[in-house]
């Protein structure tokens, strides 16, 4: 009886071993009392780097909100823009949320990192994330290499190493899903919303812009803890007038319009000098197409190739080459567009092949447009000057055998018959002009 006692007493101070060893301490609460929405549609470039990064900026501010959601539809972009605006994300003092968004929208390419930046991610119903495969701008879009664009570029696997060990940094840092996550970068991945919510790549399925804050309410926003959303203020911000303007131009098929139009403008003009307005559109419109070349990291080769066409097509006016010069400007021109780009991007940035087409065809238009009325006013019959004389009918002032004088237009010029003799006071006619002199025949 005493030994059962004895036992009894010492399982009881042994604690047991399913009880907890130690409480977990509860996520701290982060109050959200304002919150700041900034949509942004379009592909990832300096500008949008430029207004992504303002609105962090303007969040750990004075005076800023205490969250951030980035209203985010893009097909993709720079690598570079793209890593200006995770730098951002990540450094900033207060969370910022990725919402993809509105319905029907998409987070690809570069998307995809960003949304994998933000502690919390929500999607908007008819959405999808993925497809965040790192591309080669150079790379031609109608397969000029054939079978040998199957191999493997060592430059292009460097590439697609260091995206998908930057994708899995990042999304060890927030929590997601990091095999997906490097699958979207290695395999091009691609799922919509509510696939995202299963595989731990998105948050929650939000209709709009209240439904995100009320679904996430009490959601752990990594380090900041448990957002308390209910009842906070929404305010938006908006790009400015300015940024809109070097989104539009930064777009390469934007820029190649511009440059198309200024090589018109400055054909126009050379063809007709002192018009003034069309050198002046288009050396604007080619300085512009040159900043936005070079904020997309433009391939200087290329954008050569596409100027020595531009000075080909000029040199059509001004030389008779039988089209030769037109079409080596048209050759020019595309291979110029091909390799405009060489820089790695994360999708949306390229140079549309119907854009490119129809640029070529365009200034090839412009170009026998200015060859035809060129021509034509060489051929044109001659009104000015002693050239104007020829055909023009005259008087015989003295007999011509075969020389003498003749009155044409009102003036006395040397002539010499071309018809025999001609008696004085008979109707001529100018047949040819040879320096001061003229040469007549009698009228019959």
């Amino acid at each position: 009886m005493r030994i059962t006692m004895l036992l009894a007493l010492l399982l009881a101070a042994v604690p047991s071993s399913s009880a907890p060893a130690k409480k977990q301490a509860a996520a701290p609460v982060y109050e959200v009392r304002a919150v700041t929405v900034a949509p942004y549609s379009g592909v990832i470039t300096p500008a949008a780097a430029e207004f992504i990064g303002g609105a962090v900026d303007a969040l750990n501010g004075p005076g800023g909100s205490d969250l951030l959601v980035i209203a985010l539809d893009t097909p993709g972009g720079l690598d570079t823009s793209m890593r200006e605006i995770i730098k951002k994300m990540l450094a900033s003092k207060k969370p910022v949320a990725v919402y993809v968004s509105p319905q029907g929208a998409r987070a690809a390419s570069a998307g995809v990192f960003i949304a994998m930046a933000s502690p919390l991610v929500g999607m908007a119903p008819g959405t999808n994330i993925g497809a965040a495969h790192p591309v080669m701008l150079g790379n031609s879009p109608i397969g000029l290499g054939g079978k040998d664009e199957k191999k493997k570029d060592p430059m292009e696997d460097k590439v697609l190493n260091d995206a998908s060990a930057y994708m899995r940094s990042i999304a060890q840092k927030t929590g997601r899903n990091v095999e997906w996550a490097a699958n979207a970068v290695t395999k091009s991945v691609s799922i919509p919303a509510s696939e995202a919510v299963k595989a731990g790549v998105a948050d929650f399925v939000a209709s709009d812009i209240t439904d995100f804050l009320a679904k996430a309410d009490g959601r752990r926003a990594g380090e900041f803890g448990a957002l308390r959303t209910a009842g906070a203020s929404v305010a938006y911000h908006r790009q400015s007038g300015r940024q809109k303007f070097l989104a539009a131009v930064t777009d390469p098929n934007i820029a190649m319009i511009l440059m198309s139009l200024g090589a018109a403008g400055l054909f126009i003009e050379l063809y007709n000098p002192g018009l003034i307005l069309p050198g002046v559109v288009g050396a604007i419109s080619l300085v512009t197409a040159f900043y936005s070349f070079q904020t997309l990291s433009a391939n200087f080769a290329g954008l050569a190739l596409i100027l020595l066409g531009f000075v080909f097509f000029i040199a059509e006016i001004k030389v008779v080459s039988y089209g030769l010069l037109t079409v080596g400007g048209a050759v020019s021109m595309l291979l110029g567009a091909l390799m405009l780009f060489d820089q790695p991007s994360l999708g949306g940035i390229s140079v549309s092949m119907d854009m490119v087409i129809s640029t070529i065809v365009g200034m090839i238009a412009v170009v026998a447009a200015l060859a035809w009325m060129v021509a034509r006013a060489q051929l044109r019959k001659v009104v000015t000057g002693i050239e104007s004389l020829k055909d023009k009918r005259g008087l015989a002032k003295t007999a011509l055998a075969p020389k003498g004088k003749v009155l044409v237009e009102g003036e006395l010029w040397d002539a010499e018959s071309v018809s025999g003799d001609i008696p004085a006071g008979a109707e001529v006619e100018v047949s040819a002009v040879e320096g001061f002199r003229v040469k007549v025949r009698i009228k019959g």
